[in-house]
């Protein structure tokens, strides 16, 4: 029988990745999204007051890798009312542009992508494995976002005996 000897792989070089600027590009981009988000919430506010809408419902649900809004609903206190057809200037930034992108959005567009968003922000992943679902409330008279949001969990409980 012939024995082979072990040869050793030649040695890594090293990486050329630089892992804290990335991370800190990542923390300023971050930043900067959070910084733009009160200007946001203020014009939807200030946009849904002036359509008469007094809150908005929007619930979500996802599991196994995919989530979505299911619902988003417009009311004037107990009556549901559609969204007017209106466009607001919603400021965002962009994954291929540093600076600032003013875009004319609906209404209900930027309903869509603030909970979207707060959703990323609060519960990232919330649309892997069991999943989560939950509700948004987006009060105008109090201009203030609330969330109520419920985790899927599966469990398993394993018991043995010997007797």
């Amino acid at each position: 029988m012939t024995q082979v000897e072990p040869t050793l792989a030649a040695p890594m070089p090293p990486s050329t990745i630089d892992l804290a600027s990335i991370f800190a590009a990542h923390t300023e981009r971050q930043a900067r999204i959070d910084a733009l988000r009160p200007g946001n919430k203020d014009r939807l506010f200030d946009g849904l007051s002036a359509a008469g809408i007094t809150h908005v419902t929007v619930t979500f649900d996802g599991e196994g890798d995919s989530g979505q809004i299911e619902s988003i609903d417009a009311w004037a206190s107990e009556k549901a009312v559609e969204f007017p057809a209106v466009e607001i200037a919603y400021a965002a930034v962009t994954c291929d542009n540093p600076e600032v992108e003013m875009r004319q959005l609906s209404l209900e567009d930027v309903v869509e992508q603030l909970a979207y968003d707060f959703l990323s922000d609060t519960h990232g992943g919330w649309e892997n494995n069991d999943g989560a679902y939950g509700e948004f409330c987006f009060d105008a008279t109090a201009r203030c976002i609330h969330l109520e949001f419920n985790e899927r969990h599966t469990s398993s409980e394993l018991y043995t005996h010997d007797f």
